[in-house]
């Protein structure tokens, strides 16, 4: 294995089209290798990416010695059985989000990874933007006071339910699992713990899965956050961090563009009878930071992958980390009522 890692994408997608994007603005990887149960799917990505290898099947990524991790971007009901063929095949696995259909499938993930010797991260983009880093630097730093409350949303509205994974019980579909497990990481990214209780409302669509919920988590030292997600309604998608001396508001947290991601530290009007008293002058009522990274969101991914494989840098999202945002997910769709599939 050189300094580049040559990566092998399983699966022909839109988010595996996101991937390979950012592998070819990486500093550290390479494309070596594209599945698809499609040939034809794989023949095209490979030549819209410029791919030198590609096949009509799985296995035949994972049988590539040019490979050196996989990136499984496949239904979230398959992200267990393939990350484990990854890792008996001697390769690194980068796993899209939510790592598995339920902790139990986690952790068996995660001690094949140890056991192989393997780097194993869940693929929360987000977590390697700079803006992300700068959110958390500012809420350690006080920036906000103390941390009090976290509000997030993640949603979209989607017309198409016929044939689509998200709404397949068989799947691992439904909100929660899609883009509440963002809602639900960030939480858990800026507390810095796990929550002590955790409660969810909704509505489950016929084929099985949610298609709306509003949860809330409280966690240790009082903090408590709470988070809309669903496929069949529009939101604003931003999150909120809120203190004892000002709040954070992020835009755009899920999908921070390249250049000028921004967010705002502002602060509320006293109230008359706190202002009184107050020495010296008032800080400023908003206060508003840019960040750029520079790169592809997923390049910057790619990148902190590659550090962990070739440089021993701790993973982005640890173990811990996929296990915690599992436990969430596996309890709140128990309180849904949504059959969990193993």
């Amino acid at each position: 294995m050189g300094e580049r890692l040559g990566w092998g994408i399983l699966s022909t997608g839109n988010i595996a089209r996101q991937l390979a994007s950012g592998v070819l603005d990486s500093r550290r990887g390479t494309l070596a290798a594209v599945g698809s149960r499609d040939p034809a799917a794989a023949s095209a990505f490979a030549g819209e990416f410029r791919i030198p290898r590609h096949f009509g099947s799985y296995d035949e990524v994972l049988r590539c010695r040019e490979v050196d991790v996989v990136y499984v971007a496949l239904p979230n009901s398959m992200h267990h059985e393939w990350t484990m063929a990854a890792l008996r095949a001697g390769k690194h696995v980068l796993c899209e989000k939510p790592l598995a259909s339920n902790v139990e499938q986690a952790n068996d993930m995660f001690d094949a990874a140890g056991r192989a010797g393997r780097v194993l991260m869940e693929a929360f983009m987000y977590r390697s933007h700079p803006q992300t880093l700068a959110v958390m630097d500012a809420v350690r730093g006080g920036a906000i006071g103390e941390l009090k409350l976290i509000r997030t949303s993640f949603c979209y509205y989607t017309r198409r339910i016929e044939g689509n994974i998200r709404f397949s019980r068989e799947l691992a579909g439904g909100g929660l699992m899609d883009v509440g497990c963002y809602c639900i990481s960030f939480s858990r990214l800026l507390t810095g713990a796990e929550p002590t209780d955790v409660a969810v409302t909704g509505t489950v669509h016929e084929s099985g899965v949610d298609d709306l919920a509003a949860g809330t988590l409280e966690f240790p030292d009082g903090v408590v956050a709470s988070f809309t997600c669903g496929m069949r309604v529009q939101a604003d998608n931003t999150a909120y961090v809120c203190g004892s001396e000002g709040y954070i508001e992020v835009p755009v947290p899920w999908k921070p563009p390249k250049e000028n991601a921004t967010f705002t530290i502002a602060r509320s009007t006293p109230p008359r009878m706190d202002a009184a008293g107050r020495a010296g002058p008032a800080p400023p009522p908003r206060e508003q930071r840019v960040v750029s990274a520079g790169r592809d969101l997923y390049a910057v991914e790619t990148d902190d992958f590659a550090a962990a494989v070739l440089d021993g840098q701790p993973c982005r999202v640890t173990r811990q980390d996929s296990i915690g945002n599992m436990v969430v997910l596996d309890e709140m769709r128990r309180q849904m009522g949504i059959v969990v599939e193993t």
